[in-house]
């Protein structure tokens, strides 16, 4: 299926590695003009390779921190007129909430509610003069079943999920559609690192946490990245001009709703 984005121009936050790697290189794929962005440039740079190798086209790189005003005026000069947004950030630390400070709260908010609205606000304005944009929102499948330990990911995500459908309201009218993709699971270094933290609180090997994770998933395995990118690139698509402000589930069959 052609998914009309040739020569389309996507930004895609913190894609150095892990998701947002794999969004980028499914976009680039399909022919988007692709910029990359991170925090430090020699990993960027390897990414870019890495994606001009699997899909012949070097992807723009744009250095800078989500997580601050100076950082988020860099990116928008690197980038500032995409069709396509790709917001992404890493997410809090596990907890509960007697562990978590007013730092922490003030952190997260920045970095994973008022990073993506901020850019949101930014970039609709001129996807809806040139009647396309496609905003995708990389989420938590917390954000519709918190756990007891990560209520202030979920917290803060949400949030952006109550803006995303707000704003599209209105411009979706101009074919700008806001998206949520919402994973559970997937084989990434942040699964790396709980599956890590997990081995340090039970005593046992990495392999036999990975592979708990991995069994609490209700298709006992892990997600590969690239099914989340494919699936990022199609909400993207000409094709998706219909579906908006809706929270998609990449979990393996786990959510236990209807709804």
């Amino acid at each position: 299926m052609d998914l009309g984005l040739n020569n389309k121009t996507a930004l895609v936050c913190a894609s150095s590695r892990g998701l947002g790697f794999a969004c980028a290189t499914a976009l680039a794929r399909e022919g988007c003009n692709v910029t990359i962005n991170g925090r430090e440039k020699s990993a960027l740079d390897e990414a870019a390779a890495q994606i001009e190798a699997l899909t012949g086209r070097r992807p723009t790189i744009a250095c800078a921190d989500l997580n601050s005003e100076p950082g988020r005026a860099a990116l928008i000069d690197a980038c500032p007129a995409p069709d396509i947004l790709i917001n992404n950030n890493a997410g809090p630390e596990p907890g509960r909430i007697a562990d978590w400070s007013r730092d922490d709260w003030l952190a997260a908010i920045e970095a994973n509610m008022l990073a993506p609205i901020f850019l949101i606000k930014q970039y609709v304005p001129g996807m809806r003069n040139r009647r396309f944009g496609r905003i995708v929102n990389i989420t938590s499948a917390m954000v519709k079943s918190p756990s007891a330990t990560m209520g202030l990911s979920a917290a803060v995500r949400a949030a952006v999920t109550a803006l995303s459908k707000s704003v599209q309201r209105d411009a979706v009218v101009d074919n700008v559609t806001i998206n949520n993709l919402l994973p559970e699971r997937f084989d990434t270094d942040r699964q790396k690192y709980m599956a890590e933290r997990m081995s340090k609180k039970e005593g046992i090997s990495v392999a036999e946490a990975k592979q708990r994770i991995a069994a609490t998933i209700a298709a006992k395995r892990l997600g590969e990245p690239m099914e989340f990118g494919d699936a990022c690139a199609f909400l993207c698509s000409a094709q998706a001009g219909f579906i908006s402000g809706q929270n998609l589930q990449l979990d393996g069959g786990s959510y236990a709703g209807l709804v």
